[in-house]
């Protein structure tokens, strides 16, 4: 299992190169490409902290912290309902591995 989520070309940092975020069934991966080079964050499911979503009136944020204490991985420009569904897919993966 594995979805990906593009953030929207009009929110800033976002206009050549959209953010892709993709949940899969072991890690959160965060991908921002500029124009020689991708920056790519992960995150292990089993090391997030949290997941926050802070909305705007069309926008959303999304910061996930991980227990390791690095930098959170961050990603902003996101359509709400696709900020609420990393969450809840992040959120179901962990419940699973606990069972």
């Amino acid at each position: 299992m594995s979805e990906t989520f593009h953030a929207s070309r009009w929110t800033k940092g976002n206009h050549l190169f959209s953010t892709v975020i993709e949940v899969t069934d072991t890690a959160v991966v965060r991908r921002k490409r500029s124009w020689f080079t991708v920056n790519e964050i992960s995150i292990h499911l089993s090391k997030v902290a949290s997941v926050r979503i802070d909305t705007g009136l069309f926008w959303a944020d999304i910061l996930v912290e991980s227990t390791g204490g690095s930098d959170p991985l961050t990603s902003h420009g996101h359509r709400k309902a696709d900020a609420r569904r990393i969450k809840e897919l992040i959120e179901a993966a962990q419940s699973r591995q606990t069972k």
